[in-house]
């Protein structure tokens, strides 16, 4: 059976450069990292070459809950491509384009099987958006 994909897509009114640097500098994905108020990236580490790892941590503020979100890359472009596989053999591609000064952020990845795929699609675009909030006030 395929695996199902999901797309989400953003685009941001900062430059490639500004955008890639939010993206990927674990300083800045601390801050943007979550998919409502109520949640949390309290540390993120990110070797960004192909074979390196990432681990954010996500966290519920009240402390009920929390997981690694981690994975390896597979491929790394800079300011255009990152791919990688999660630790439960999914994977996901992000790509990166610039048009007119404002940079589009566009993710497709693999779903996973616990939980409904409109459901994983609101909370992958609500972390997206969340970056595009964040990425936006930014200098």
């Amino acid at each position: 059976m395929a695996v199902e994909k999901i797309n989400v897509e953003a685009t941001i009114a900062k430059d490639l450069k500004k955008v890639w640097e939010f993206w990927t500098s674990p300083q800045h994905i601390t801050q943007w990292n979550q998919a409502s108020e109520d949640w949390l990236c309290p540390n993120a580490e990110n070797d960004l070459k192909e074979g390196g790892k990432f681990v954010y941590r996500m966290e519920a503020k009240d402390g009920s809950f929390g997981f690694d979100f981690s994975g390896e890359y597979k491929e790394v472009k800079t300011e255009k491509k990152l791919v990688y596989a999660l630790e439960d053999g999914r994977t996901a591609e992000i790509n990166f384009s610039e048009e007119n000064g404002k940079t589009i952020i566009s993710e497709c990845f693999d779903a996973e099987d616990e939980n409904p795929v409109a459901q994983q699609k609101e909370g992958w675009q609500a972390i997206l958006n969340s970056f595009k909030k964040y990425a936006e006030a930014q200098d």
